[in-house]
């Protein structure tokens, strides 16, 4: 039996609501199981929280597939009055990547892809971006991977906040359309370069191969096998919809902030293989006990993980490619859709996401198999800036949680 540490307490709503939570003690022994720094990254947690006007948020810690401790920050629906609670539907955003370079893996695994291939065999399209550094054709599927092809971030590159623009294209012949106006940020392979439209193409390769859309591919051969039953994209199946959770983005209007919920529903659009994934933290703990190949001894369970992708191709998806910093050493760097955070003789590989109000992330040590999943159900536009460098070193004071 898990034992389970939550917030609770009273929260108070002054303008922008400003919510304080208090931590229900497990037992001695969930303590003394949790890792040491728990209860300061806790609350450093709720400090990040209150300091950028966060509504709510839930982290949890665990090891072997196992959750040591949760704790719960504010309120997780300002209409209801109910806390961030583990049933609830969160946006996981940008980790939805790896789940694509999951595929690709199974894809090269079974011998219907190279690394190596050029996106353009698969995409042809792309072969109307300028490339003042060479031939479009000499880009690959590991250089998409790794975030080192020289794609812009952005999917949608014109937002100016206009009530017609779409949240992001919701076609594919959109992104084709802008592929003659654009070009490559800097030499393929050089850098590591964040790019939103590498994934989109890289589930194309998916699609190309195997005939199901992004999202069949991924439900038949990841979720339903590691039993991710509550994992979807787009809009909620009918019996999820009442646990959608809510978001919340912070605005400035004339020297004054508001919080203002966003929509539960809304549609990623094409761009729901780098950003679609919708689900409970408790599915997100089944996924990192198949990264960490965390089956408990038994058989059953380890064929299972490795039907779906062996732990040695993982392994190989942790090994640095690129340094995240131009000139910088590989301490910190990209893999293959992972970020790696080498600290000490400890390399910590995880991922961040961000949207529709949502921050998310999840880190852990394939060693130790430790982990933690932290979610916020707020962003804050009124003041970009110092919300980064707080959601920046909140981060990583999880990497340094599961270093330890």
């Amino acid at each position: 039996m898990r034992t389970v540490r939550l917030a609770r307490g009273a929260v108070r709503i002054v303008g922008a609501l400003a919510a304080a939570a208090t931590v229900r003690p497990g037992s001695a022994g969930a303590q003394s199981r949790a890792p040491a720094g728990w209860s300061a990254f806790t609350a450093a947690f709720d400090a990040y929280a209150r300091e950028d006007g966060v509504v709510g948020g839930r982290v949890t810690v665990l090891s072997n597939g196992r959750v040591l401790a949760e704790h719960a920050y504010g309120v997780g629906d300002r209409d209801r009055g109910t806390a961030p609670d583990a049933r609830s539907v969160y946006h996981w955003a940008s980790i939805t990547k790896t789940l694509t370079a999951i595929a690709i893996m199974q894809l090269r695994d079974r011998g219907r892809l190279t690394l190596d291939d050029p996106i353009t065999r698969y995409v042809p399209e792309l072969r109307q971006v300028h490339d003042t550094f060479g031939s479009m054709d000499d880009v690959t599927l590991r250089m998409l991977l790794s975030h080192s092809a020289g794609f812009q971030n952005p999917t949608w590159p014109y937002r100016e906040g206009r009530p017609w623009e779409p949240f992001e294209p919701t076609r594919w012949e959109q992104l084709v359309a802008m592929m003659p106006y654009q070009e490559l940020a800097f030499a393929p392979g050089s850098r590591f370069g964040y790019s939103n439209p590498a994934f989109i193409y890289l589930a194309r390769v998916v699609e190309a191969l195997t005939g199901d859309p992004w999202a069949v591919y991924v439900q038949k051969n990841i979720w339903t096998p590691l039993g991710m039953t509550r994992s979807f994209v787009g809009t909620s199946p009918y019996l999820l919809a009442d646990l959608r959770a809510a978001s919340y983005t912070v605005h400035a209007d004339s020297g004054r902030t508001h919080t203002d919920a966003n929509p539960r529903e809304f549609d990623p659009g094409i761009t729901i293989p780098n950003s679609g994934w919708n689900a409970p933290i408790g599915d997100l703990v089944t996924y990192v006990a198949f990264l960490t190949h965390a089956d408990g001894g038994d058989s059953a369970v380890s064929r299972r993980y490795d039907g779906v992708l062996r732990h040695a191709t993982l392994e190989e998806m942790w090994r640095p490619i690129v340094p995240l910093a131009l000139g910088k050493s590989l301490d910190e760097a990209f893999g293959l859709s992972f970020y790696l955070y080498r600290r000490g003789g400890t390399t910590v590989v995880g991922h961040t996401g961000e949207q529709s109000g949502f921050r998310s992330f999840v880190y852990f040590d394939p060693g130790t198999t430790t982990a933690v999943i932290g979610v916020l159900n707020t962003t804050n536009e009124a003041r970009p800036d110092s919300s980064s460098r707080g959601w920046d070193g909140l981060t990583h004071r999880a990497v340094a949680l599961v270093a330890q």
